[in-house]
């Protein structure tokens, strides 16, 4: 990486060993500045006192940064080193958090155009720039989650069709039972408790298989997070609410139903 003074201010590079590149120092000149991934390639346990060959040049490492991803965002860090150069043709700004964008380019503007006056102001975000890399992932995720969406949409108009038939097939044991003094309550989980049941030993059969997916999924990324158990368990709880609000809208009808009407033909 070829950088003028303040690089380090201006993308926020925190520094594990020495110091960034100073306007004190003359000799920076001849200085260069390693990530962690070039110094554990160079094999430096103290890499303050070491010296780089470039170019049949020795630059003396005053500083070595933390790794930051900067190109592949998939993959390991690369060994970079950094020099300190005047002639660059790009300029990196940071701006205030609160600044009106459109003012601040707008006088950000004119300076480009005093200087390069044969060149269009071109500029471009950061952060739009570093979340393209991640465009075909963030596609990726919202198709899983339509996708998802319809799987337990259907599900569920499964569940409240299963539910209607077992309500139908019962109405007389239904009644019956009311009859004798069972409560709604008592009615409603009759009904829904099989369906619970179902569902949570579903959950239990799906959570290892899903992890294993999903674990298989994150290798191939360099940086991934780790799939926690608790995932699993509100994934469960979830289900099961979902079951028992599709399941309770027929378990309720139906209990509270008439019995006289469903025994008329007894």
């Amino acid at each position: 990486l070829m950088v003028d003074h303040d690089y380090e201010k201006a993308t926020g590079m925190k520094f594990k060993h020495g110091r960034s590149f100073s306007r004190e120092f003359k000799t920076d000149s001849d200085a260069v500045i390693l990530n962690e991934s070039a110094m554990k390639l160079m094999g430096f346990k103290n890499p303050l006192s070491k010296t780089v060959k470039h170019a049949d040049k020795a630059y003396n490492v005053i500083g070595v940064t933390e790794n930051v991803v900067i190109q592949d965002a998939f993959k390991s860090v690369n060994p970079s080193i950094i020099f300190l150069r005047d002639n660059l043709s790009t300029v990196l700004l940071r701006l205030k958090p609160d600044v009106d964008l459109h003012k601040t380019l707008a006088a950000i503007k004119p300076i480009f155009e005093k200087y390069n006056p044969s060149l269009p102001f071109e500029f471009k975000f950061a952060d739009e720039e570093f979340a393209k890399k991640f465009e075909t992932e963030n596609k990726v995720a919202k198709l899983s989650g339509i996708f998802a969406a319809l799987t337990i949409f259907i599900s569920c108009l499964g569940l409240f069709g299963l539910t209607a038939f077992m309500a139908e097939r019962r109405t007389k044991e239904i009644g019956i039972r009311k009859v004798l003094g069972a409560s709604i309550a008592n009615l409603w989980m009759l009904l829904s408790r099989e369906f619970v049941l179902l569902v949570i030993v579903s959950c239990l059969i799906a959570s290892p298989i899903a992890f294993v997916l999903m674990n298989n999924w994150l290798q191939k990324y360099e940086y991934r997070i780790t799939i926690e158990p608790w995932v699993f368990v509100i994934a469960g709880i979830l289900a099961v609410v979902i079951a028992i609000a599709t399941v309770s809208f027929q378990a309720v009808k139906a209990a509270v139903a008439n019995p006289v009407k469903s025994l008329r033909s007894e």
